[in-house]
């Protein structure tokens, strides 16, 4: 550190603000300063710099599952805030409630600073005994009064996405839901179910799957022979993607029969044959906030308890009229 001082014509004390990200550096002596750690190959030492801080500059990250393509992008944005911030990541799996308290215990052992609690692992951290001084902000369901809530608009997403479907004449809105003990699913099954009350339209029996592609085409099969499905709202896109399969292979065209309408915006959505109509949630604000929120409790702030982020409709091709309105 002394050696970077010496280069960059500033103090060590100065270095170490920017080796910590401190934001009262103006912007030209930090470039000075990086250009000289850069030249020294200078490194934090992170064992020492938790010696003396009492924090690891470390956080975790409990998820239930990687299957999901939600899950894996909550990863990424998560990841790459936590970079951002200057911290390490740390990825633990409960597997199932049994597990949760190996994972928390594991992530103590570990030392980490605090923790973000992501989607169905939330269900399994209801009444959980967190450990003494582990910090938590929780993305899409809330666990407890203590922790910061991070989440996604899932239920105003699926009512507009309901919405739109009947506002192309459509008589009932059917829904391909996620699974049961999902507080997403729970969200966007109770945002359908509102757009169908305020239009006076009673809601048709659910349909569940457990958010893969497979189960999506399990219940395009079940949905395909009935004549009086026109408009399916799939809880998410890898489920509306095995429900346009099973549509397709009952000789139903999408959307001049059916039109079909997703939820996340995937990356692949638009590549959708037809390109996927879907609801769009916004994965790297998501990450952001959540890790904004966690660096917030870790240095002694106070996050607001909830943050809800904006999700919005993305129109593409496989929703269309009703037939009695196209004809």
């Amino acid at each position: 550190m002394a050696d970077v001082a010496a280069l960059a014509g500033v103090s060590g004390q100065t270095v170490s603000r920017v080796a910590n990200r401190h934001p009262r550096v103006d912007a030209a002596t930090r470039a000075r300063v990086e250009a000289a750690m850069t030249q020294l190959g200078y490194r934090p030492h992170r064992a020492a710099r938790a010696l003396r801080t009492g924090r690891s500059q470390s956080i975790g990250l409990v998820v239930s599952t990687l299957a999901t393509v939600g899950n894996t992008r909550m990863l990424e944005a998560v990841s790459a805030a936590a970079s951002a911030s200057g911290y390490a990541l740390v990825v633990v799996s409960p597997g199932d409630r049994s597990g949760l308290d190996g994972a928390f215990a594991m992530l103590r052992d570990q030392g980490v600073d605090g923790a973000v609690v992501l989607n169905e692992a939330t269900a399994l951290a209801r009444g959980a005994d967190v450990p003494a001084g582990l910090e938590l902000v929780v993305v899409d369901s809330p666990i407890d009064e203590r922790f910061p809530v991070v989440e996604s608009d899932h239920a105003g997403g699926a009512l507009a996405a309901t919405a739109h479907l009947l506002s192309l004449g459509h008589a009932t809105v059917w829904h391909l839901a996620g699974p049961e003990d999902s507080y997403a699913a729970a969200e966007r099954e109770a945002g359908w179910r509102a757009a169908l009350e305020a239009a006076g339209v009673v809601a048709p029996p659910i349909v569940r799957g457990d958010w893969s592609a497979a189960s999506g085409h399990a219940g395009g099969v079940e949905l395909a022979p009935r004549p009086d499905v026109s408009a399916v709202f799939a809880a998410n896109d890898q489920m509306a993607l095995g429900l346009l399969r099973a549509l397709h292979e009952a000789g139903r065209d999408v959307p001049r029969e059916v039109s079909v309408v997703g939820f996340d915006d995937v990356a692949d959505a638009a590549d959708y044959t037809p390109p996927l109509t879907t609801v769009r949630q916004d994965f790297d604000t998501l990450g952001e906030r959540a890790v904004g929120a966690l660096v917030a409790r870790i240095e002694g702030g106070h996050p607001a308890s909830r943050d809800l982020v904006p999700t919005w409709l993305v129109t593409r091709e496989s929703s269309g009229a009703a037939a009695s309105v196209a004809s």
